[in-house]
């Protein structure tokens, strides 16, 4: 028991320590831009993201979900879309209880604050990389790290246009990742008490996520003309996935 739990720490440790490294790299990316970034890059960054997110949802999270269940003696499908729900409404309640600032939004959703432009866009990323790090913990999915090159260049880049110092943007972003390892080994942990209801909360971060695609990936991939651009990147995060 002591050893599978040590072993299960050690992947889950390498899975999120993973993908806040490609976080990190993702937030490096302030330091080779100026002050902006190309509509059609941001565009095909948000594709990524979000084709690798929907793959993962499927293949890492909701598919395990219904076999897990089945193989128990239950309906695959109650979990899977049980859970699912229950992701959606946690992400849903997340934006409406925590003021935050998606890049490119003129105002802040969530209650009133006083909070600066620059530390609610940082709130944004950092609350939609809870499930991820779920995720990694749950099924050491490798896409996850992949497209967080991306979502990393995507805080770091925008708190730069803002006016933080190219410093600052680069440990603000990385640091928007640090959720993922934090959330990674504790559903490990919490795993032996958990392991009845393993397909609810696979379901639950597949539902999460999705709701992050859904409500912030897509759309952002998708703002202005010409966005089959967006599109591509959204096939082509789909496909390495």
């Amino acid at each position: 028991m002591v050893k599978r739990m040590g072993q299960a720490l050690l992947y889950a440790s390498a899975g999120t320590g993973f993908t806040f490294l490609m976080t990190t790299l993702g937030a490096a990316m302030v330091f080779f831009f100026r002050k902006q970034m190309t509509g059609g890059v941001q565009k095909v960054f948000m594709g990524f993201a979000a084709g690798v997110m929907i793959a993962a949802s499927v293949w890492s999270l909701l598919i395990p979900a219904i076999e897990e269940a089945q193989a128990a003696g239950h309906i695959g499908w109650i979990p899977a879309a049980g859970g699912f729900l229950l992701g959606i409404g946690f992400l849903l309640g997340l934006d409406y209880l925590i003021p935050h600032l998606h890049p490119g939004s003129a105002s802040a959703e969530g209650p009133r604050t006083s909070m600066k432009r620059t530390s609610l866009l940082v709130m944004a990323v950092t609350l939609h990389n809870i499930p991820e790090g779920m995720a990694v913990g749950l099924a050491f999915a490798l896409g996850i790290g992949i497209q967080n090159f991306p979502e990393g260049a995507a805080i770091s880049l925008p708190l730069r246009q803002e006016g933080m110092s190219v410093g600052k943007s680069f440990v603000s972003g990385m640091l928007s990742g640090i959720v993922e390892p934090i959330f990674g080994i504790l559903t490990v942990l919490v795993s032996s008490l958990i392991a009845p209801y393993m397909p609810w909360m696979l379901s639950f971060a597949a539902g999460a996520m999705m709701y992050v695609v859904v409500e912030e990936l897509i759309p952002e991939a998708h703002l202005g003309e010409h966005s089959n651009i967006g599109t591509l990147g959204v096939m082509g995060g789909f496909l390495v996935m």
